[in-house]
């Protein structure tokens, strides 16, 4: 009785875990690699119990196990594989699986000992944990819980190649009428309740930071638009631009306006305005490469940071975000009306500021919407423009005065 008793510890604890990872699924509204860690576990516990409940001898018992264990293993590297980017090789799974269920339906044919069976199915095991181990060692991601997860799929591994073996050397034969009252079960429950209870926590710990990164970035996030929101945009650009100028790096500035955007909301409602917004910043997000910074800083105004960029390839991504915008069809406007954007382009010089840029990137905003809207205006570019006049002015007349002399 005490036996039965203990062997269900390990089974309850999974279905504990499943539940766990289950509810950070559902109320944190998390990625789907959680919701594979609670099948994983769940998983684990129905093949448990299968082993706990049905008769050790009969033909099904070991099949039904194999299929619910696998089933968690794939589950599981799965999801911590698909966590960090990577995507595990479910036919290689599934070959090791087809191979391990023919290897364990001869074994079980032949003789009435379990040990063979056990040692077979438990090498598939390990050599799926292997498939997983590999795939993740791929993966760019290097943080503690990646770290911590590798070591974990690594000991797994190690556990299935070498416990079975270990321990059937030491019992020697196990009957398998005999098999919940071996010296391997009871070895296996506390070897899996170990490795249960050291998963979930390293799962659970890296799912709490996950919890709270995605907590921090919505904090961080537009609503309407998914780009940053003011306060996180200007907080990067303070640490950015000083490490652009300590690495020589060009940067460069470019502010967005929406054109005349009060008529917008003014004829087809606030509803249409916020579509019209969501619009430009999806299409500022697609335009953009990975290593630029969009932010949405007021109502309709937008600020992309073009990083390790010069002043004119700034200027003509601000074009071409400008001419996909006036072809761009918005919902709740009539089908003939396209809306336009003006753009201010500036590239920071040693020692500016983010203030400073945006200034004169603003500046060149303000020209380009008093100069008719629609057009993008190059801050560095007007001041060439401002200055060049003076200085052939200022040839003319030395050349006149040349002559006269």
């Amino acid at each position: 009785m005490q036996t039965q008793i203990l062997g269900l510890l390990t089974p309850l604890m999974a279905l504990l875990f499943a539940a766990t990872f289950a509810v950070f699924w559902r109320a944190g509204r998390m990625k789907r690699h959680v919701l594979g860690f609670a099948l994983g576990y769940l998983s684990f516990s129905i093949g448990f119990l299968v082993t706990h409940f049905l008769p050790g001898d009969g033909f099904y018992t070991f099949h039904t196990t194999q299929a619910f264990y696998t089933l968690g293993v794939t589950f599981f590297l799965g999801s911590v594989c698909e966590r960090v980017g990577q995507r595990l090789h479910l036919p290689t799974i599934a070959t090791i699986y087809a191979i391990s269920a023919l290897v364990l339906a001869l074994a079980i044919s032949f003789t009435n000992d379990a040990g063979p069976a056990l040692i077979l199915v438990n090498i598939g095991y390990g050599a799926m944990y292997m498939v997983g181990l590999t795939t993740l060692i791929g993966a760019q991601r290097r943080d503690w819980s990646d770290i911590a997860i590798i070591f974990l799929i690594a000991f797994s591994a190690c556990d299935f190649f070498i416990r079975p073996s270990l321990t059937v050397m030491f019992e020697q034969t196990i009957p398998a009428g005999e098999y919940q009252q071996s010296v391997y079960y009871s070895l296996i429950g506390l070897v899996l309740g170990v490795k249960s209870i050291m998963g979930a926590m390293i799962l659970i710990g890296a799912t709490i930071v996950e919890w709270t990164n995605t907590l921090r970035e919505s904090s961080e996030k537009d609503p309407l638009t998914g780009l940053n929101n003011r306060a996180a945009f200007e907080d990067s650009m303070r640490s950015v631009i000083p490490r652009a100028q300590n690495e020589g790096r060009p940067f460069s500035l470019v502010v967005a306006d929406i054109d005349l955007f009060k008529q917008v909301n003014d004829i087809w409602g606030h509803q249409a305005g916020d579509q019209a917004i969501s619009g430009f910043g999806g299409l500022i997000k697609n335009m953009i490469r990975g290593c630029d910074t969009a932010g949405r800083i007021g109502g309709e105004e937008f600020c992309i940071a073009v990083w390790n960029c010069e002043n004119e390839p700034a200027e003509r991504l601000a074009e071409r975000i400008r001419q996909a915008f006036a072809r761009y069809e918005h919902e709740g406007l009539s089908n003939d009306i396209r809306l336009t954007a003006s753009f201010g382009v500036a590239t920071a010089r040693d020692g500016e500021t983010y203030e400073h840029l945006f200034a004169r990137a603003d500046e060149a905003l303000y020209r380009a919407k008093s100069s008719g809207r629609n057009r993008v205006e190059n801050a560095d570019q007007l001041r060439l423009n401002e200055v060049t006049p003076a200085l052939t002015d200022e040839l003319v007349e030395m050349k006149r005065a040349a002559t006269e002399g």
